[in-house]
């Protein structure tokens, strides 16, 4: 009997026989060149992420040969593979037929610090300054280098106050890699003490009485949501079973950068709060999800993390590192937990709460960067290097991320009762020739305040009388030449952006919100009804916060719109 005579398994038409499956077909090729990268890594779904990121380094693009050999080594499906190559903004997916892109790519940010000090000027020149089939130029949503905006990475670089002639300098000098900065690393600090804390509750310690020192201290949730530190612990504690711990390093929310400041000058301190965290809830493995945004800390954390390994503090593997892709999304601790297990950034319906089904299922305790280097310090220290500090009737210490109009934009540590005044006042003041008129006080979610509310402690629970919160304390200061107008819709393009449109409520609320804001005039009864919708009807904080712009701006700056 002829081949074409017999039908087969696989059906075209009817009678006709197949000699392929349907769908793209395995290339030896790409299979052999992704089984080289994967080389002895376990073929984990969990790892999808960090496999897709060894193939985009190597190639700078995902191809479909390539996403289709994963896919056959992985023992997944074409389908699962791409939904996630495809929502992560720093994938690069090209099917056959299409152009690669550039083997450079620009990408400048345009948050709100990044567009008040001329983001959009910067990539119109680069634009038209730079030959487009060999640059690559994007725009980016915040990348934690507020202070020294405006900022654009260039390969993996990051210019900090970037200008055309810095770009050209760089590509000219091929600097396309990460500068790590100098910092404190593992033999300086051991020399300093450190990890004797570790080493002694190890040995003999109490976990509910390091519990209650923690909470003693006051200390809360440093990524945004404020729940007291100590007490997720207990949570977590009273699963049996597997327990993990996840280190939320996604500092995604324009205006912060507190977390990397810290990292790139004290990883330790840090390591040392994740571990006792770890020990307190008996943590089988320790996750830390850090954004691609920072590349320097992810070579700080790899190295320090090997350092840890070689010096027996844990076993290897104990602390498994992480590697974002892009998405905003996955600052939200399920959406990053999620992510963890290779999948796409979306946000769980809860309950059930992540510290009784986290990571795989299992009991996970979830913690900012930031607030473990305060438990470092707290059971180091004692709970009074927080408490003891008062300012207007607050307790505590706060690291403000202080851009925008001011001289001297940083990370500044201030008591936590200080107001608005009191941080431009340790940022230097405003800029000669600026006069202070509004501020962002915890990043977009939290929208504008006018300068006329300026006696409020910059706290947990103080501003939320006023329609705000002070979330991870991403202060922007806008000046007088600045329009509060303009700044909520930079705020809502970049929620429209960063939806990971799960939910309809958000995903085409942002969008009809960023439509109605260009008009000359806000129809404002409309946006209201936009507003409450999404409020009530979104899945996450994200969806539920992207209207305290465009609320604050229609009651405080009712001139504008």
């Amino acid at each position: 009997m002829a081949l074409d005579d017999r039908k087969g398994v696989w059906k075209s038409g009817k009678g006709k026989g197949r000699h392929t499956p349907k769908g793209r077909q395995l290339e030896d090729q790409a299979w052999d060149e992704v089984r080289a990268l994967l080389a002895d890594r376990p073929r984990r779904a969990d790892l999808l992420i960090e496999f897709l990121h060894l193939i985009q380094d190597a190639y700078g693009h995902l191809s479909a040969a390539h996403l289709r050999a994963l896919a056959e080594e992985m023992r997944m499906s074409m389908a699962e593979v791409y939904e996630v190559a495809t929502f992560y903004a720093h994938f690069d997916v090209v099917k056959e037929g299409e152009t690669p892109p550039p083997a450079l790519t620009i990408r400048v940010c345009d948050s709100l610090s990044c567009e008040l000090a001329g983001a959009q000027a910067l990539k119109s020149a680069l634009e038209s300054g730079l030959d487009a089939s060999e640059v690559r130029v994007l725009r980016a949503p915040c990348m934690g280098r507020c202070d020294t905006a405006p900022v654009l990475e260039l390969g993996h670089h990051h210019i900090d106050h970037a200008t055309l002639e810095k770009v050209h300098a760089a590509i000219a000098a091929g600097h396309t890699h990460a500068t790590v900065p100098e910092y404190e690393g593992y033999d300086a600090y051991i020399a300093d003490g450190g990890y004797a804390s570790l080493k002694s509750l190890r040995e003999n310690g109490d976990w509910e009485k390091i519990q209650e020192t923690v909470m003693d201290a006051g200390l809360r949730g440093l990524g945004g949501a404020g729940f007291p530190s100590g007490k997720k612990w207990g949570f977590v504690r009273a699963n049996e079973g597997t327990r993990y711990l996840a280190v939320n390093g996604d500092e995604g929310e324009p205006g912060t950068f507190k977390d990397r400041y810290y990292l790139e000058r004290t990883p330790h301190l840090f390591l040392e709060g994740m571990l006792i965290a770890a020990w307190a809830v008996e943590a089988e493995t320790c996750f830390i999800y850090m954004r691609d945004e920072y590349p320097a800390v992810l070579h700080i954390l790899a190295e320090e993390i090997r350092a840890l390994e070689e010096a027996g503090l844990v076993a290897k593997g104990y602390i498994d590192l992480r590697r974002g892709a892009g998405a905003y999304i996955c600052g939200e601790e399920s959406a990053m937990i999620e992510s963890i297990e290779g999948k796409r950034g979306l946000p769980r319906h809860r309950p059930p709460f992540v510290a009784q089904v986290g990571i795989f299922g299992k009991p996970t305790l979830v913690h900012n960067v930031e607030t473990l280097k305060w438990v470092a310090r707290i059971v180091r220290e004692g709970p009074e290097v927080l408490s003891s500090t008062e300012k207007n009737g607050r307790k505590g210490l706060r690291s403000y991320s202080i851009s925008g109009r001011v001289k001297k934009p940083g990370v500044h540590l201030l008591p936590a009762g200080s107001t608005i005044m009191d941080l431009i006042e340790a940022s230097g003041g405003m800029i000669d020739g600026h006069t202070f008129k509004a501020y962002q006080p915890g990043g977009p979610s939290a929208g504008l305040l006018p300068a006329s509310i300026n006696d409020v402690p910059m706290d947990f629970d103080t501003l939320q009388p006023l329609g705000t919160f002070i979330g991870s304390a991403a202060v922007v200061i806008l000046s007088d030449k600045d329009s509060a107008r303009g700044a909520a819709l930079n705020m809502l393009r970049f929620f429209e952006d960063e939806s990971c449109g799960q939910c309809t409520p958000c995903r085409v609320g942002c969008e009809k919100a960023v439509k109605l804001m260009q008009a000359d005039k806000w129809d404002q009864p409309l946006l209201e009804e936009l507003c409450t919708a999404m409020g009530d009807a979104s899945i996450c904080g994200l969806g539920q916060a992207a209207p305290n712009p465009i609320r604050m701006t229609m009651k405080h700056f009712a001139d504008e719109v």
